[in-house]
Parts: structure tokens; sequence; C-alpha cells
């Protein structure tokens, strides 16, 4: 679920960086002679057309960042999907203390280097329509707020907020939605060890299909949207609190530096709080993988229970390590790969 704090971080640094090189739109010399409605309204297209030229290149390079970033950290991904499963198909008693470094060492001696990024094709095919329809969504959601709310109450903060907050929320959900089953073909892939069952993703889709029926595509989705609006919450009001407080305590400081810091630690924040439904989330996407019989039959509180009952509160935060591990890596790497794409592409 890192796609919102990632969205929220990259949102908060575009602004910072606008408001530093101070943006201007000029409607040109002629139209300071025309008719003040004629003006505005060639204005107004003219900001039209810029914005639609800016929602493709913001489309593109928030993509490309993402599944840069996705590519970078894959290896600290693998691990925590592969914690996070443990206990489903052992004996708890007999599991071992989790260790990263033991489990990268496995990998490599049983699996090959390459192994730390099963699954990350996926994620790459993944990103560009989940930033596409996440931000469409959005954009389309947020005029419906704000007509519901009417214009009036356009410059009112509180408004905007919660127009941000609920337009973002159900924009996460629809994206999510849309493109679950490459996420829960992931899952399938990256937690397969020396045995492979799944040999590609088109094998893994037909298989999945064949055997679990379609909507076997869909397992764990619950999980998935009962995440998405605490994420978005918890990531956006935590960012917003630590950068208010940093400018009102640090007003010289970079804007870039306190987007990235109090992006990492919201990160963090949203990490902690949600991390018990991902895990959830990842062992329903495996229940019957690889023709093996169901653990959990009893839904999305059922597993909860069971895993609580089984494995202590602790075992919902198998795999919270590797996953803190690659937040600032990950805020870091798609912040300034988003930033340099879009200078590139501004140029084209």
């Amino acid at each position: 679920m890192m796609d919102a704090r990632v969205g929220i971080v990259v949102e908060g640094g575009q602004k910072a960086l606008n408001a530093a090189h101070g943006t201007v739109v000029d409607g040109g010399g002629a139209a300071k002679f025309l008719p003040h409605n004629n003006r505005r309204n060639q204005q107004q297209q003219q900001q039209r057309q810029k914005s639609q030229i800016g929602s493709v290149h913001q489309l593109l390079a928030g993509g490309i960042a993402g599944a840069f970033s996705k590519t970078c950290t894959a290896p600290l991904a693998r691990l925590t999907i592969l914690f996070q499963v443990q206990g489903m198909h052992s004996d708890v008693a007999a599991l071992s203390k989790p260790s990263i470094w033991f489990e990268a060492s496995r990998i490599v001696n049983e699996e090959g280097f390459r192994a730390f990024w099963k699954g990350n094709m996926v994620t790459i095919v993944h990103r560009l329509p989940y930033s596409a329809v996440n931000f469409y969504a959005y954009e389309h959601y947020k005029n419906l707020l704000q007509s519901l709310i009417g214009e009036n109450h356009s410059g009112n903060t509180s408004k905007n907020l919660f127009v941000h907050f609920v337009g973002g929320g159900l924009a996460g959900i629809t994206a999510a939605s849309a493109t679950y089953p490459l996420d829960l073909v992931r899952t399938r892939l990256a937690a397969q060890r020396s045995d492979v069952y799944y040999r590609g993703i088109s094998h893994a889709f037909s298989t999945i299909c064949r055997e679990e029926g379609f909507f076997g595509l869909y397992k764990g989705l619950g999980a998935t949207l009962l995440g998405v609006g605490p994420n978005i919450a918890i990531s956006f009001s935590v960012y917003e609190a630590l950068r208010s407080f940093w400018k009102s305590r640090r007003p010289d400081d970079s804007t870039v530096m306190v987007s990235l810091a109090c992006g990492s630690l919201s990160g963090i924040a949203s990490s902690t709080a949600t991390f018990p439904l991902d895990l959830v989330r990842r062992r329903m996407q495996l229940e019957g993988a690889g023709g093996r019989a169901r653990v959990y039959n009893s839904g999305l509180f059922g597993t909860f229970r069971r895993i609580v009952q089984n494995e202590g509160l602790r075992g919902l935060y198998r795999g919270i390590l590797p996953e803190y591990y690659k937040v600032v890596p990950g805020v870091g790497i798609v912040f300034m790969t988003y930033e340099t794409l879009k200078m590139l592409l501004g140029d084209i």
C-alpha cells in the first residue's frame, strides 16, 4: 500500500517546487486588448490545454518513477511477502525467529540472486494502468465532489481537504479494484520458493482461472479496499502535520528535503497502522495457491482471528522490518525520479 504515501510526498514536493520556481501563465500581449470575458475565456482555454499536456507528462512520470522505485526495492518487498506468509502451511511452533539476513542467504543459495526480483515484472506491468486509473479517477471524483459542494466553497481550506481526501480514497479504491488481478499474480509469483508452480504471468492467470475460477483472481480484495481509506488518511494527516510543524520551526529548510523526510515518516506511520491488513491480504491471496488446500475459510475477520489465535498479535506483523527498510529509499527514489522525468518530458 505504498502508492498512497508516494502520491502524497510527490504531490507535496511538486507544490513546493512550483511555489519555489514561481510558475506564471501569461496570456500574451494581444490578449490585454480583448474584452474582459473573451480574454478570460482565452486564458482558461490556454490553461486547460497546458493542463492536459501537463497531465500526460505527470502520468507518465509518475508511472515510470513508481516502476523504477519498485524495481529498486523489490528484494525487500519479496522478503516482506515471504515473512508475511510464514505460518500458513507450517507448524507455527516450529517457525524460527524471522531473520532478514538468513532468509536473504537462503534465497541466494537455493534460488539464485535473480530470485529477489520474482514477480517484479508484474509490478512493472501493474504500475502504468494503476497510475492511469488512479489519476483520471481522482480528477473525475474531484470534479464530482466540487460540483456537489458548490463553487462558493472552492476556496475553503477544509472543503478542499475533504475533496482531496475523499477523492483520493475513492480513486485508490477504483484503481486497486481495476488492477487487483495483477497484484494477486505478483504475490503468487513472489511467494514461490524453489518449487515453481506458476511459470510466468500468463501461465499464472490461466492456471488460477482454470483451477479457482475467475473470482479466484480477486481473493483478498476486501482486505485491500478496507486498507485504502486508513492508509490515505494516516499518510495525509501525518504528512501535513509534520510538514506544518517543520516549516513553523525551520522555515528556511529545503522544501524538497522537508517533503522527503515527512513523506518517509508518514509512510512508516501508515505502514505500522495498516500492516496487519496487508498481511491478511497476502495470505488470502495465497488461499488454494499451487493446488494446496485452503487454510482460512472464514472470511476477512475470521482470518484475523485465526492468525491471532495461532501466532499471537506479533503474527500480524511478520515482515514489518523489511517493509520499514524499503519506505525511505522507496519514497526518495520515486520522488527524485519523478522530478527528473517531469523536467525531461517538459522539454519535449
